[in-house]
């Protein structure tokens, strides 16, 4: 069972552009996506439950690193499940129609002191944009956490249409925050 988790592991990640003697292991339950936008003025947080990871980095050659995150928009969570079910609707996430957002990275560039600039691709709700996604890499031994932020527009990718697009209702920057912890980062 083991060998058939490992290889169809390692098809995925060529498949995704990945080698297998590079990529680290993403510890999920160690792990979170989460967002924050502002309704009225007031922060309203979410988080996305369900999501994957293909990470392939080596901090002394991030040029030639990969990543891949796919997010099952269908698992966005706020506090209230008033607001959970709302934001699966078409007018803001559409979830029947597009179930899954990827970021897919172009480039890997080091900012030094552990930091990155990740170039890539998001698509989401049917909309693709470039954007750079600033990294922070923590490393200890072969274990380390990814982490950082960045902001999304929402009406780039149609996100709260209609009415909704008043940004006095519902602001148009989304802080998107993430923590992806890591095994298998090679050490020097």
């Amino acid at each position: 069972m083991s060998k058939i988790i490992l290889s169809l592991t390692a098809a995925l990640m060529l498949a995704a552009g990945l080698s297998a003697a590079q990529a680290q292991t993403v510890d999920a339950a160690s792990s979170e996506l989460t967002f924050v936008t502002r309704q009225m003025g007031v922060p309203v947080e979410g988080r996305f439950q369900r999501w994957s990871a293909q990470v392939a980095l080596d901090p002394r050659k991030p040029e030639a690193g990969k990543v891949v995150l796919r997010i099952q928009m269908d698992s966005v969570a706020f506090a209230a499940p008033e607001v959970t079910a709302e934001a699966q609707r078409a007018v803001w996430l559409d979830t029947a129609r597009f179930p899954q957002a990827v970021f897919q990275s172009s480039g890997i560039r080091p900012a030094g002191g552990g930091r990155y600039e990740m170039s890539g691709r998001l698509t989401l709700k049917g909309e693709s944009h470039d954007m750079v996604v600033p990294v922070t890499l923590t490393q200890n031994g072969a274990s380390g956490t990814a982490s950082g932020n960045f902001t999304v527009k929402r009406s780039d990718y149609r996100i709260g249409e209609g009415e909704w697009t008043d940004a006095s209702l519902v602001a148009h920057e989304v802080q998107v925050r993430f923590r992806i912890a890591l095994s298998g980062l090679p050490t020097s």
